[in-house]
């Protein structure tokens, strides 16, 4: 019988209210030396406030924390590290202004005769970085350096306190498969060191690929541990969801349908471009059709979408909104064309965080209308009751703030906003980055719903298997041009994996995946 490793944390009990909320119910956690624990559960289960619970951002309604023995209550996140608990965040919480040594030292120069000795607080974050595997030059500046490495370096600055217990939230989320592989090298030294680590994704793949325990959360409750290797996937998802997740063929099923294209198209872009940015590209979208924009980051799929709603400024090309010349330079002219865009930065360019649920879910109907026609108060709460019902929003409190909810229920309220101005053609760019699979579900559903009601849609995603799920055509496109089109019927990932990856000729709607062969094969 293999020995369980000792606790290094121990929660019980804990449970956390806000005004009109219980974001968790009396959840027990224990990570233990050596382990990699993952969270996991739907956005809004109540993963995020758990962490931040035992990182002293929020504070315990109930419950006790006890560390290494000691039950400790800790009211700042500087009586957590204090502890011994170090949190990487997924937006990276550093400063690229400065060095990567004055990044990982930051607070822990070495000091001497009443000053910071910066070549020894240089040799000290080298030191620290060495020993994560990570050999950089610590007076570069951070910003030059990609995601990837900044994780590395935010792990290292964690580890300079010798932490006991390491936090992950979500820290691969805007990385490549090489750089998660590199990040996963440093999470193993670390559980080969003792250090407890507890890491939240939403990466499934990722979770059997590096996790030796799982709590599984749902409604802010536990609803059970596991260690990864007894409990097979399928499983996991019912429990992070309560209920078996068959939906996902329910949706291929829906998106399943004929697209009539012999009539005018909703949107037809002929040779839209703006040079150094994105070659010329033709894209038709016509009523209720999903197109899929495929590619790798980097391709051109968010710099397409973005020059087609007026967001950038296209240099080349036309574009036509139901067979009407349009002049889409600014997103307020999309906006009167009916077209909706939810960006793929949510944060930055989506929610306004310190607004409640109904003031962020009106605020499209009001652009709309022009500061002068004010929403009623009837009809607004009319539209936000109607949004919160048909996407589950959760909790379902009109007033709570935005920045209180979880990912997922972030992006139905940005779903909301849009949908309430009755758009004819609405672009997702990356609906469903960073949220769990029950969430992710239920968009897909929701889009799929609209489409066959005859909202057409034009779907940006990094997971291949949503493009092909929901689409009925698929735009791929490589280094910022378009490569290819393909009617989505019959196409499996695989094949979309072999249209990216290779060098082929361009490739119509019709063309079938086994006609897909490199330009230079026989």
């Amino acid at each position: 019988m293999t020995e369980v490793p000792p606790a290094v944390v121990e929660m019980r009990g804990i449970s956390v209210e806000f005004p009109g909320v219980k974001a968790l119910d009396n959840v027990d956690v224990t990570l233990r030396a050596g382990e990699v624990h993952t969270l996991m559960g739907e956005n809004g289960a109540g993963k995020s406030t758990l962490i931040k619970a035992l990182t002293g951002v929020y504070s315990v309604s109930a419950g006790t924390i006890v560390v290494a023995g000691e039950e400790r209550v800790f009211r700042s996140t500087a009586d957590a590290q204090a502890a011994g608990i170090s949190t990487v965040y997924q937006e990276v919480n550093l400063c690229t202004n400065l060095s990567v040594g004055e990044n990982v030292m930051l607070g822990h120069e070495v000091r001497r005769l009443g000053g910071i000795d910066w070549r020894a607080t240089h040799r000290e974050a080298a030191r620290h970085l060495s020993a994560l595997g990570v050999t950089i030059d610590t007076h570069s500046a951070l910003g030059s350096h990609s995601i990837a490495v900044q994780q590395l370096v935010a792990i290292s600055r964690a580890m300079v306190t010798d932490a006991r217990v390491l936090v992950l939230d979500e820290p691969t989320s805007s990385l490549d498969r090489g750089e998660v592989e590199q990040l996963f090298a440093v999470v193993r030294d670390l559980r080969g060191r003792g250090v407890a680590i507890l890491f939240v994704t939403h990466f499934l793949d990722q979770v059997y690929e590096i996790s030796d325990r799982l709590t599984v959360l749902r409604n802010g409750r536990l609803v059970s541990e596991h260690l990864a290797s007894e409990l097979p996937r399928g499983e996991l998802i019912a429990k992070m969801i309560g209920r078996e997740l068959d939906e996902l063929d329910a949706i291929s099923r829906a998106a399943d349908r004929d697209i009539d294209r012999s009539a005018i198209p909703v949107l037809r872009a002929a040779g839209v471009g703006r040079k150094g940015v994105l070659e010329p590209v033709d894209v038709d979208v016509y009523d209720g059709e999903v197109v899929g924009i495929a590619g790798l980051l980097g391709s051109g799929r968010t710099e397409l979408v973005r020059l087609l709603y007026g967001a950038d400024r296209a240099d080349a090309g036309d574009v036509a909104v139901r067979g009407t010349n349009a002049r889409i330079t600014n997103p307020r002219h999309a906006i009167d064309r009916k077209i909706a865009f939810s960006s793929e930065d949510r944060r930055a360019e989506g929610i306004i965080a310190d607004l409640t649920v109904a003031e962020n879910m009106v605020l499209g109907v009001q652009a709309q209308r022009g500061a002068l026609r004010k929403i009623g108060k009837a009809e607004q709460d009319a539209i936000v009751d109607e949004y919160i019902a048909a996407l589950g929003i959760r909790p379902a409190n009109p007033n709570a703030l935005l920045k209180n909810l979880s990912g997922g229920n972030q992006q139905k309220v940005l779903l909301a906003r849009w949908l309430a101005t009755a758009p004819q053609l609405l672009i997702l760019d990356e609906p469903t980055r960073g949220i769990d699979v029950g969430a992710k579900a239920d968009i897909q559903r929701k889009v799929a719903e609209l489409s066959a009601q005859g909202l057409s849609v034009i779907f940006i995603s990094s997971e291949l298997e949503e493009v092909v799920r929901i689409s009925q055509r698929i735009v791929v496109l490589r280094d910022r041009r378009k490569i290819s089109e393909l009617d989505s019927s019959g196409i499996q990932v695989d094949d979309l994996v072999e249209v990216i990856a290779q060098e082929a000729p361009s490739i119509t709607a019709e063309t079938s995946p086994s006609q897909l062969k490199p330009e230079n094969a026989a």
